[in-house]
């Protein structure tokens, strides 16, 4: 079947797109000093041409020294970084899409040895990578302090830029994530007692500097990539708590990252954590999570069973019938194949290129 709620478009408050299909940030490393170039431009203009209604870009580090490892991720502060985005910018415009950078801070994640820069150590809230593994440095109060300007700069500059909104990574056991997480957020202060105070701190300033209308998406998650079975809400009120305090500092979108969107998020429910967040914000809210692999989600040429796959898409095209979420964002699938939307909205699933960890090696 085609998805034909997928291709619906999608208006809200200061944002208008041609259909509900979200190109998923992805790290790709091909900015060598921080840089964007020609590649990176057509990369992106490539996935707006082929049908992606909003394209969020791969992780851009903000001004703090200690924000990333690899020297080939994108910055998104400098004349030149910032020169190379606003060229990003009008390529996808040009072809019809919306785009917003996705600011970023890997916090106990960065590898200081492996950097341009090993001598800055990487940051966390105490220290800690997971549970007992201690990776750099805890922050202090001046490092908290310059981490909100930081956030709220690169939020500015985003708006000056021309893109179209700003989207805070504070999932999967990155930085801000890492001060959701109470086994590695020992802290005896403030941010300890209170572990979304950062986030609300951070999502604050960048409206302050953005203005009211401007929108704030901010992707979160329950998994890390140090423990897929962590778990920061046990149920819809410690969920609605978060969410509440998000929405009231500024918020206008969710990007909710799950592993696979057709799982329930709580047990004895129906809803994923995407559809439990329309629910309890009626905010404008994004699904992803192994949407669109051919080998788990459509119509595969290498054997795999088509009645599931089939099931699937129709899954996710009846969650968007009853508004359980407003857009589905795409990752390896559109990265393998750019044209992934408009094959799929013709019904071409035969011609889809399948997606292999080959396709991560080059900006095709």
């Amino acid at each position: 079947m085609i998805p034909d709620h997928l291709f619906a478009p999608f208006r809200a408050e200061a944002l208008a797109l041609p259909n509900r299909v979200v190109m998923a940030p992805m790290t790709r490393c091909f900015s060598p000093d921080g840089v964007p170039g020609d590649d990176v431009v057509q990369y992106y203009r490539r996935r707006a041409e082929g049908g992606a209604g909003l394209i969020i870009s791969e992780g851009t580090a903000i001004d703090e020294p200690a924000a990333i490892t690899n020297s080939r991720i994108p910055l998104f502060y400098g004349d030149e970084p910032l020169g190379g985005w606003k060229r990003v910018v009008d390529a996808v415009h040009d072809a019809g899409s919306a785009i917003f950078p996705q600011l970023w801070h890997t916090g106990a994640a960065r590898q200081s040895e492996l950097s341009v820069n090993p001598d800055v150590q990487a940051i966390s809230p105490s220290g800690l990578f997971a549970p007992g593994q201690a990776v750099g440095r805890a922050m202090t109060d001046g490092d908290i302090e310059r981490l909100v300007t930081a956030y709220g700069q690169g939020a500015a500059d985003a708006k000056r830029l021309g893109f179209d909104g700003v989207e805070l990574h504070f999932a999967h056991g990155y930085l801000v994530d890492q001060f959701f997480w109470p086994e590695v957020n020992l802290r005896a202060d403030a941010h300890g007692a209170d572990r979304f105070l950062l986030a609300e701190a951070i999502v604050a300033e960048c409206r302050r500097r953005v203005g009211a209308r401007f929108p704030i998406g901010l992707r979160f998650s329950q998994w890390k990539q140090q423990d897929y079975d962590a778990r920061l809400f046990a149920g819809p009120a410690d969920l609605s708590a978060f969410l509440e305090r998000m929405v009231d500092a500024g918020v206008t979108i969710f990007h909710c990252s799950s592993r696979r969107f057709w799982e329930p998020e709580f047990e004895g429910e129906t809803l994923n954590l995407a559809g439990w967040t329309k629910k309890l914000t009626g905010m404008t809210v994004i699904t992803v999570g192994s949407v669109g692999l051919n080998q788990e989600f459509l119509v595969s040429r290498t054997g795999v069973d088509t009645a599931i796959d089939e099931s699937r898409l129709e899954l996710l095209n009846g969650m968007l019938a009853r508004n359980e979420f407003d857009l589905v964002a795409i990752g390896r699938a559109l990265l393998a194949d750019p044209l992934w939307p408009s094959k799929v909205r013709a019904g071409r699933f035969q011609d889809l290129a399948t997606y292999s960890k080959d396709a991560e090696q080059t900006l095709v």
